[in-house]
């Protein structure tokens, strides 16, 4: 099976990628920002020890015995976080498995950061999938919890359920239409985050927004699920919407979209920053039905393979900055023939 990233889902036209994430502590220590290495290698320990028994199929490796290229890639895929890779004075491992649909972070700002992640909008399913995987190890860990509030954490932010859900939208017809603006805001006022994944506003790159709950105090994990669920339907609703008014001038769209195609299959050279702007176009044009000679296998994987350290793996090299822009251009041509 292949890798969660280079599947299509639900909705995937519109919504990228789905994760549920919860947090957990163990009882017995001290949070990570208070803790000594000697504590922290005794939470990896007490960990590692139960994973043989958790199935799915998981691995722990510790982060030291990652290389640099292997942990940026696992952040470009958004799977951990770029501030659990910075901090080299605590001890941090990962337990991930090979379709990297799992990935659990221990020593993050929480000793367990437990996170599923899918194509497409498949939240309620990745709710599902990770109760059942907090269900095994609470059986074998003794958790931090409290009960008025819940689930305990480093940050009160994180206390209740522990639990927080996000979706990767794609989002260009809105921007292209103008309506871009009235949309985050309407997500803001609903209680909800929403940001840009490379960059702000309509200074974006790309056209990617993370939407994503705040709220873990006070609330059923079901709740969580549900309010995001509907907030995403409306986006997909609103974003098809103008991708319907700009068909309306077909030729224009048809252009657009050709234009950055033929860009992204025949440069020479190509920086990340422009291949960003212009696969936005190409995924648009593809969705719709415009550009005939990709299919959503091929766009897919053009996301994942020309991002730096994920460009690296692919081709089983390293390269300098601008090397990487010559290479990028190689691969593209490659994918796009296959």
């Amino acid at each position: 099976m292949s890798n969660w990233y280079l599947q299509n889902g639900k909705d995937s036209d519109v919504v990228v990628s789905s994760r549920v994430r919860l947090v957990r502590n163990l009882k017995e220590f001290k949070y990570i920002n208070k803790s000594s290495k000697e504590e922290q290698e005794e939470v990896l320990n007490c960990i590692k020890e139960i994973v043989p028994s958790l199935g799915y199929g998981l691995k722990y490796i510790d982060l030291d015995n990652i290389d640099n290229i292997t942990k940026v890639s696992l952040v470009e895929k958004n799977i951990i976080s770029p501030e659990f890779i910075t901090n080299n004075k605590i001890k941090k491992a990962i337990i991930i498995n090979e379709e990297e649909n799992i990935c659990i972070m221990i020593n993050e700002e929480d000793h367990i950061k437990l996170q599923v992640f899918s194509s497409g909008q498949e939240l309620e399913n990745l709710m599902n999938l990770i109760i059942e995987l907090d269900q095994k190890l609470g059986e074998m860990l003794n958790y931090s919890y409290n009960k008025k509030f819940g689930y305990l954490a480093a940050s009160p932010i994180n206390i209740g359920t522990g639990m927080r859900a996000s979706v990767i939208v794609h989002l260009p017809a809105l921007n292209l239409t103008g309506n871009l603006s009235k949309m985050l805001r309407i997500i803001n006022n609903m209680g909800m985050s929403i940001k840009g994944v490379y960059g702000e506003g309509n200074q974006n790159i790309g056209d990617l927004y993370q939407i994503s709950t705040n709220q873990t105090i006070g609330i059923k994990e079901e709740e969580i699920i549900a309010n995001i669920k509907a907030i995403t339907e409306k986006v997909i609703e609103q974003e098809r919407l103008a991708r319907k008014i700009l068909c309306k001038n077909q030729i224009e769209i048809e252009d657009r979209v050709y234009r950055s195609f033929g860009l992204l299959s025949n440069a020479l050279i190509m920086p990340i920053e422009e291949c960003r702007r212009l696969l936005s176009d190409v995924k648009l044009g593809t969705d719709l039905g415009i550009i005939k000679e990709l299919d959503d296998s091929k766009v897919k994987k053009l996301e994942i393979y020309t991002k730096s350290a994920n460009l690296q793996k692919y081709l089983g090299k390293t390269f300098d900055g601008y090397e990487r822009e010559i290479r990028r251009a190689e691969v593209i041509k490659q994918i796009i023939k296959e």
